[in-house]
């Protein structure tokens, strides 16, 4: 036979789209040509088959006019996950592999110069793919584990290429792989009973994990901004299996490590120096972002006013949308974005504005310009805002037990609940169905009025305040929000008062 099929995928965002590795062997002029628009890594591979083929003792068609094509030709095709594909093509049009053996069955995987094989990136989306097209996948040994989380998947690891021709020939059969079921194991050095006082920081903490909301704490430095917000993962639900895996498949499309992170919300803390590539993505061959690897998880932003206006501006549609689509020349790329916001600040560059324990040496126009980082549109969209006082010492030295996260996750879950048997959290809650849930009376409502016109707020801050009360009666086990919720969820939208004062 002169020509073979091979079944493999390529990488493109989170999708894994089928790619058909087609080798022909023909009389004329020796050499090999590789169509199908492939970038460097992939025109390297004919000299990585080469070697690996002569290397591990097989016949390389010398003599003849090889011809390897990757369709559908107008997608990209990057990296060195076609090697294995090719060289078993190679290998089934010389004769040298029975067709039939590659039936059912995809392959991915790079070639050492002496046929062993190594891991490649993105095997999750693979694996997923390869399960709904209900084929067999031969992957690298080291990409085993990754592969099975797929589930219901006939995963064949192998370490050389010897392994694959011998399976391929019925010699020697590759056992599928089986992996142990993960334990996904509490995070135990952040648990919220660590947080002293700072009682109403706690309540807005349990809130926005509650509701899904968005949340920025300010206060002046020292006061446990940045520990109450590494202690939110800890009191968020645990991930359903459909939503580690949509975790896990951007961690593998990075490149990043899965098991140890497996199943647990992500947190991610990006510096203050990051570019807006580095927060939303993108880069000329676009990648995921720091708000794609939070998906699903928290956000944290220390130090909000350092990061650039520009870069923070980017967050706005993917705040409203949960995805980011990144736009290039010859293609686009869409990842998911459903992260949870939480950023801290200092009311001013020193960051004793406000604060009784020391007087703020800030001018007037030092604390405008710092304050000016942060666009009304931006803050608009954080539900949550919330002062972090200085404590007074019998607070810090207190004996006192705080609630510990496993009580505050259950309350919780409880409330998620609560909005699950309504559609969705309440912070992703479109307009019409928050106010049919809210249903506010005649007094509720000239009562809100009043307080939106005295406080200026926009029309997007008024549906979040909606969302936030209906967030405070899910918590309470309540239908819907009474005036009680409605005026708490107001007291969160502080920072003005905040910074403007001292």
């Amino acid at each position: 036979m002169t020509l073979a099929i091979v079944n493999t995928r390529a990488s493109l965002g989170l999708d894994a789209p089928e790619v058909l590795v087609e080798v022909h062997l023909a009389n004329g002029l020796p050499g090999l040509t590789l169509v199908g628009l492939p970038e460097t890594a992939v025109k390297e591979s004919r000299e990585r088959v080469r070697s690996a083929l002569v290397n591990t003792g097989f016949d390389f068609p010398n003599t003849r006019r090889i011809t390897l094509n990757l369709a559908p030709a107008d997608l990209p095709k990057e990296g060195g996950r076609f090697d294995l594909p090719i060289a078993l093509g190679i290998l089934v049009a010389s004769g040298q592999v029975p067709a039939e053996a590659l039936e059912r069955l995809e392959c991915i995987g790079e070639l050492a110069l002496d046929g062993k094989l190594r891991s490649v990136p993105g095997v999750l989306p693979v694996a997923l793919a390869a399960k709904q097209a209900r084929r067999r996948l031969i992957v690298p040994r080291a990409n085993a584990d990754e592969a099975a989380l797929a589930g219901d998947l006939e995963v064949l690891p192998a370490d050389h290429l010897l392994d694959v021709v011998s399976h391929l020939l019925g010699q020697t059969r590759i056992p599928a792989h089986r992996r142990d079921d993960l334990i996904v194991l509490p995070d135990s050095n952040n648990d919220l009973q660590d947080v002293r006082g700072q009682h109403q920081a706690r309540r807005a903490l349990e809130v926005a994990a509650a509701g899904g909301h968005n949340l920025l704490f300010a206060g002046p430095p020292g006061t446990g901004k940045t520990m109450l917000a590494s202690r939110l993962p800890s009191i968020l639900p645990p991930l359903i299996e459909d939503e580690a895996l949509e975790v896990a498949a951007i961690r593998s499309v990075c490149g990043l490590p899965i098991d140890e992170q497996w199943g647990q919300r992500p947190f991610r803390a990006p510096h203050h120096t990051a570019s807006a590539v580095a927060l939303v993505g993108g880069g000329s061959k676009p990648r995921p972002g720091e708000i794609s690897l939070a998906h699903q998880g928290v956000l944290f932003l220390d130090e909000l006013p350092e990061f650039s206006r520009s870069v923070l501006e980017v967050m706005r549609e993917p705040m409203e949308s949960g995805a980011i689509s990144i736009s290039r020349a010859s293609h686009q790329r869409r990842y998911p974005a459903r992260f949870q916001l939480v950023a801290a600040m200092n009311p001013c560059p020193c960051g004793h504005l406000g604060d009784p324990r020391q007087r703020c040496q800030c001018t007037a126009a030092q604390i405008q310009r710092y304050q000016a980082r942060l666009s009304g549109p931006l803050l608009d969209r954080i539900d949550l805002q919330v002062e972090v006082p200085a404590l007074p010492p019998d607070q810090l030295t207190s004996t006192h037990t705080a609630e510990n996260s496993a009580i505050v996750r259950q309350r919780v879950v409880d409330a998620r609940r609560r909005q699950a048997r309504r559609s969705t959290l309440n912070a992703h809650l479109p307009g019409r169905e928050l106010e049919d849930a809210c249903q506010l009376g005649a007094t509720e409502r000239t009562w809100l009025a009043d307080v939106l016109e005295r406080l200026n707020l926009s029309a997007r801050a008024y549906h979040r305040v909606l969302r936030v009360a209906l967030t405070l009666a899910d918590l309470a086990g309540e239908e819907r929000p009474a005036k009680s919720h409605l005026m708490e969820a107001v007291g969160y939208r502080q920072l003005d008062r905040l910074l403007k004062s001292g």
